[in-house]
């Protein structure tokens, strides 16, 4: 090798990417921000764990998006939401399908009994949680430091929306097999007995001669992505009770059972 005065490689030697583990110029691998690599390692471990490989990146991301993280305008269309709405629809058709070709002789009040548990939120961010999801979701730093990726509501939403994303980048076999994976044993082993402290109720009103159980929307407060409700519930001859539940369904069975509990009656809760 030539060298100039100083002894040291000439401009133009030192140019030349040098092998056997001296200094050479940057891959493009090596070009690759370091937070941008992490996200492709957590992503695709995410992947594995869910068993399904994303053709476009860009859906998980939507998926995975809270609104809180979003800058500017907050355009909601850039978040969950969109994704969620769909994913709720698909989950409702193919637990349906499952549950019709598992239990062949069940009736249609059962199999409605066994959806709604299977859907209801809790449910749904039971299974995020065993997935990790919570750690994958990208939320604001205000709604992160309140506690957001262990808040129930998130967790069932960004789920929803996972299989919506699932659904748009797949189609309904890619959705449909991710579902059975993340539900089969949950089917088939429900958390819960398999009656609502509002079907306890009507029945216990029934069967007294009393009308249906009235249940009307007293308050609602907090934002649009978590909501609070708060419902009451008014049959003749007793007092009112109230319930509260981060949905409308969730605060008029907590109502129910608040008006059974008085009553004196025990329910085999199924309540979301």
């Amino acid at each position: 090798m030539s060298r100039g005065r100083t002894g040291k490689p000439t401009s133009i030697e030192a140019s030349i990417p040098l092998a056997d583990g001296n200094p050479a110029s940057p891959t493009a691998a090596d070009q690759i921000p370091k937070p941008a690599k992490r996200r492709r390692r957590d992503t695709a471990a995410f992947e594995q764990r869910i068993g399904y490989r994303f053709k476009d990146a860009a859906l998980l991301e939507q998926a995975l998006t809270h609104i809180s993280a979003l800058s500017g305008a907050r355009n909601r269309a850039a978040s969950y939401q969109r994704l969620e709405f769909l994913g709720d629809h698909v989950l409702g058709l193919v637990i349906s399908d499952m549950l019709f070709r598992a239990f062949a002789r069940a009736d249609e009040g059962e199999m409605s009994r066994r959806l709604a548990d299977l859907v209801r939120k809790e449910a749904c961010a039971d299974v995020g949680r065993t997935i990790g999801l919570g750690a994958a979701i990208r939320l604001g730093a205000s709604e992160a430091n309140a506690g957001g990726r262990g808040r129930t509501a998130i967790l069932a939403d960004v789920c929803e929306a996972l299989i919506g994303a699932v659904f748009v980048d797949g189609g309904y076999p890619a959705a449909a097999a991710l579902i059975e994976r993340l539900w089969s044993e949950r089917m088939r082993t429900p958390a819960r007995p398999l009656r609502d402290s509002k079907t306890v109720l009507q029945e216990w009103a029934q069967a007294r001669g009393l009308p249906t159980p009235a249940y009307r929307e007293v308050e609602r407060k907090g934002p649009d992505h978590d909501p609070e409700f708060r419902v009451t519930v008014e049959l003749p001859q007793l007092a009112p009770a109230e319930g509260l539940g981060r949905s409308k369904r969730a605060a008029e069975q907590a109502a129910a059972a608040a008006m059974l509990t008085r009553a004196g009656v025990k329910a085999d809760r199924l309540d979301g």
